[in-house]
């Protein structure tokens, strides 16, 4: 079980090795300078790109595996407009061009605005990226990280490292996301058979 080496480990600890890992994966870190450059305010690049980094360097698959996306967070709160956010795309767009997968950029400000008629249910007004991580539908995929001038990660992780290296797909009970969390855990699975998903 090598691939478990670091579960139970202080959050120190696997705070250390979490950072090692995005440092050294390609795909992730040319993400973090590229988003680093387009400055948006309160940015974090998160989830799936992060996690799945970790899984598939600790069972020997190759940078990008399983990454059909990077999900990029900004947070601006002072023009929540579609027409701000399309910006921000088409510019990431021209930044983000080189990478091999696509990354989405959303403004969390306006989460609120269209998450009823995409998901049919509300969710919170967020005040900042690092408040929407608190929302997702399993807590092994809240996870964030920015990237400073001097190259230092910053790591957001509300609900700690532990269930992504113990590969375990926990539920976040904070709204009623029973059907995505089963649905990510269903995906995960098919692509990394070492994780076990936790019951809704």
């Amino acid at each position: 079980m090598e691939h478990l080496r670091y579960a139970g480990l202080s959050h120190a600890e696997q705070l250390e090795v979490f950072r090692t890992i995005l440092k050294s994966d390609p795909l992730v870190w040319h993400a973090l300078q590229h988003a680093r450059e387009l400055d948006l305010p309160d940015w974090l690049i998160v989830s799936g790109a992060l996690y799945n980094t970790v899984w598939n360097a600790l069972t020997g698959k190759p940078s990008g595996y399983g990454i059909r996306d990077i999900d990029q967070f900004y947070f601006d709160g002072e023009d929540l407009s579609n027409e701000a956010e399309d910006l921000a795309i088409r510019n990431g767009n021209r930044l983000f061009g080189n990478l091999a997968v696509p990354v989405e950029i959303r403004n969390q400000a306006r989460v609120h605005l269209w998450y009823r008629q995409r998901f049919g249910r509300d969710c919170p007004r967020y005040g900042s990226s690092s408040e929407a991580l608190e929302y997702f539908a399993s807590k092994t995929h809240a996870l964030g990280v920015a990237l400073d001038g001097n190259d230092r990660l910053k790591v957001v992780a509300p609900f700690g490292l532990e269930p992504v290296f113990a590969f375990r797909v926990e539920p976040n009970h904070a709204l009623d996301n029973c059907e995505t969390h089963m649905a990510k855990a269903e995906r995960a699975r098919a692509m990394w058979p070492e994780v076990t998903m936790v019951p809704w």
